[in-house]
């Protein structure tokens, strides 16, 4: 199992979720839009006076639903924006002249300023949204008092609120935004250093084997070699003790390396302890004795693989029973699972990894399911 987890792409994330949950604008917009419709045909002084301003707000919702949308969904800015904003507005200009109630479409269309255009820029389209009721009002009617008691001050709210919440919102999509970008950053950053680290351990390794292992087998060759042209008995038995002299210390060589590649879960521990640190309801079964480290390291990451599959596949934790036999030492882990038809799916890198490190020591691997009757994972190791 891998020691890090790369973090997701932080940015890609952000835009996925603004247009997975941009739905719940078009379910508003829709609220809205039907509201405002459904009060234009009610309070029309005329039944053509309605009709027109309800197609209005009709047309309004396809410029919305066929070009609009597009632009605030996928944050597309420019002259295609303004061009949406301006079409939308005559039409809402022209159903407020028709009915005034339909001024009402305000809740709808002040926020997609905020949403087409950046802050500086989209305060002008709601400043010009909010003041079309004022103007058609005065321009209709012409009655200048109604107009400064009553409606100026309330488009003045209107404007002033919608660009505070609307400056906000972007304020806070933009510090999302910089905050994904720079855990990205920091995401490939992780990565380079990872690369680099296991480069470096992969430089190092391959040093200490050429300088240690490589060198004492190079020995170990030329020493055999020259006992076996060294016509002097007794000189050719010295230069065999000599040789193996060095393949021992070779030896000893390789077990270390083997030792600091240990996984961790084995530093310190036992290989019961490392095994129930994965499964804490861990059954042992006969007497407890030590093992190679290769064998431990086998049994280890086959524990490993197993329960990381239960819990992937199957949704189930994985009973674990580790049996020390008389000349074998034996791992299963069972879970509850589904199950599935071993013959019928191909074998994966990880139960294919394995089936390979059980080999190298001389072990074997089963694996027992069937649809509806669970998974079992046996390996037996001979100790």
């Amino acid at each position: 199992m891998p020691d890090h987890v790369p973090l997701a792409r932080p940015a890609d994330a952000l835009s996925s979720a603004w247009v997975t949950r941009f739905h719940w604008f078009d379910a508003y917009y829709a609220v809205v839009g039907l509201g405002v419709i459904a009060f234009v045909l009610r309070s029309a002084q005329s039944r053509s006076a309605g009709l027109g301003a309800a197609g209005l707000l009709v047309a309004i919702a396809l410029l919305y639903v066929l070009i609009g949308r597009r632009f605030m969904r996928d944050e597309e800015t420019g002259w295609r924006g303004v061009t949406y904003l301006v079409l939308t507005f005559a039409c809402y200009a022209a159903a407020v002249w028709l009915v005034s109630g339909a001024s009402f479409a305000l809740f709808a269309l002040c926020p997609q300023c905020f949403m087409v255009l950046p802050s500086p820029a989209a305060v002008l389209p709601t400043i010009a949204f909010t003041g079309a009721h004022l103007v058609v009002f005065w321009i209709r009617d012409g009655d200048l008092s109604i107009l400064l008691g009553d409606l100026l001050p309330t488009a003045v709210v209107i404007v002033v609120m919608s660009t505070i919440f609307g400056t906000w919102s972007q304020r806070i999509l933009e510090q999302s935004q910089e905050r994904a970008e720079l855990i990205r950053a920091l995401d490939a950053s992780r990565a380079e250093v990872a690369r680099l680290s296991t480069l470096a351990e992969r430089q190092r390794l391959a040093g200490d084997i050429h300088d240690t292992i490589a060198q004492g087998l190079s020995s170990v060759v030329l020493l055999i070699q020259a006992a076996r042209a060294e016509p002097d008995p007794a000189r050719a038995d010295g230069h065999l003790t000599l040789a193996l002299d060095t393949a021992r210390d070779n030896l000893d060589e390789a077990r270390a390396l083997v030792a600091a590649l240990t996984p961790a879960l084995l530093d310190g521990r036992s290989l019961v302890d490392a095994i129930r640190r994965l499964a804490p309801s861990t059954a042992v079964r006969g007497t407890v004795r030590p093992l190679s480290t290769g064998v431990d390291v086998v049994l280890l990451r086959a524990a490993q693989e197993a329960l990381t599959n239960a819990r992937k596949h199957a949704a189930a934790a994985g009973d674990v029973l580790l049996d020390y036999g008389a000349a074998a030492v034996t791992l299963s882990v069972c879970d509850a699972g589904p199950g599935f038809d071993p013959a019928a799916v191909p074998a994966g890198y990880g139960l294919a990894g394995m089936r390979a490190r059980v080999a190298q020591v001389g072990g074997t691997l089963t694996v027992t399911s069937a649809p509806g009757a669970g998974t079992s994972v046996r390996v037996e190791v001979p100790a």
